[in-house]
């Protein structure tokens, strides 16, 4: 009964999404009504140029191959929408992407009361007991992230490197891991700077001074965990005449005087191919969790387009590759939280 009230309080509390809910596209009047139509409800704000942004990709895609109606929630970090925007969506659509690990209670409750809406959860491995509607999918992000510090190193004059996270948790922390062992597999005399968290996601004002304080600290390269708030670390970067590493999309394109390269974390495409299986084949891994390592091709790293400036020479991206396919083989165990 109280698992009853609680979903019906958050239908109540819809109409009060307007504020952070905007449609991507709206249906034409045409429209089959066999269409496919997918929410997606990301916990921040669209707009910053990596984990968010990546998700949108991903459900933009499937509306241009295979005409998906889309819908996108944007919470803006407002925890008293998360629940409601879920109750929401899955009213009103097929599928519903959550993205961010501010969903797990909200999806805990909403997912077992809404039997015939489908659940993908991105960066988190939730299960329950029972449910087959709910495809959680996580990343090998440390395997990228080792790359990411071996890269990160090789180009320190001065071997040292930083990193700066959104928060301290394990998803974060999994980075982290990743680029400090990578690090230091590139030179084990190294010194990789004790991580610094923003403790914010949307707040490139303290990313940028987070950054400054690394990079006076003697870092030559930074690499940012933080979403948007990363963004003020490529400002610092461009002001000091260092450089930094960029996360989820290849995010060269922002600064690529100052962007070396970029941890892929592919989520966009693991989205699209999720629905894409269940369009075509009619198949939905409810009930799992994918966990998505380098031999999927979601977590890697992007150096932008060739007509950028590449630091990174075509010598060092051969090691990498080399480095990759050990990873991929077993043969280099990365570290990790999880």
């Amino acid at each position: 009964m109280k698992k009853f009230i609680s979903l019906l309080l958050c239908v109540l509390m819809v109409m009060s999404l307007a504020a952070c809910s905007k449609k991507v596209e709206e249906p034409k009047a045409d429209e089959p009504a066999a269409k496919l139509k997918v929410a997606l409800c990301v916990a921040g704000s669209l707009g910053d140029q990596g984990f968010y942004d990546s998700a949108n990709d991903g459900l933009q895609k499937l509306v241009a191959e295979y005409g998906v109606i889309p819908s996108v929630v944007e919470c803006k970090g407002d925890a008293s929408v998360f629940q409601p925007s879920l109750v929401n969506a899955a009213m009103n659509n097929d599928i519903v992407i959550a993205v961010g690990w501010e969903f797990w209670d909200g999806l805990t409750e909403v997912v077992p009361q809404m039997p015939n809406t489908k659940f993908i959860y991105i960066d988190n491995g939730l299960q329950i007991e029972g449910c087959n509607n709910l495809l959680s999918i996580t990343y090998k992000e440390n395997q990228a992230s080792f790359l990411a510090g071996y890269i990160a190193m090789k180009l320190s004059p001065n071997s040292t490197v930083g990193v700066i996270g959104g928060e301290d948790s394990d998803t974060i922390n999994n980075f982290i891991v990743g680029y400090k062992q990578g690090a230091l597999y590139a030179n084990p005399e190294g010194t990789v700077l004790d991580p610094l968290y923003a403790n914010t996601y949307e707040d490139p004002a303290v990313g940028k001074d987070y950054a400054l304080n690394l990079y006076g600290k003697g870092a030559d390269v930074i690499f940012q965990v933080a979403d948007l708030t990363g963004m003020g670390v490529f400002e610092a970067g461009a002001e000091q005449g260092k450089f930094a590493i960029g996360v989820d999309k290849d995010q060269k394109y922002v600064n690529p005087d100052v962007i070396v390269c970029s941890m892929l974390k592919k989520v966009g495409d693991s989205i699209y191919m999720a629905i894409s299986d269940f369009i075509t084949k009619g198949e939905f891994a409810g009930g799992t969790i994918w966990d998505a390592d380098m031999t999927t091709g979601l977590v890697d790293i992007g150096y932008g387009d060739p007509s950028m400036t590449q630091q990174v020479s075509d010598e060092l991206k051969a090691e990498v590759e080399d480095l990759k396919q050990k990873i991929i083989s077993g043969e280099i165990v990365v570290d990790s939280t999880r």
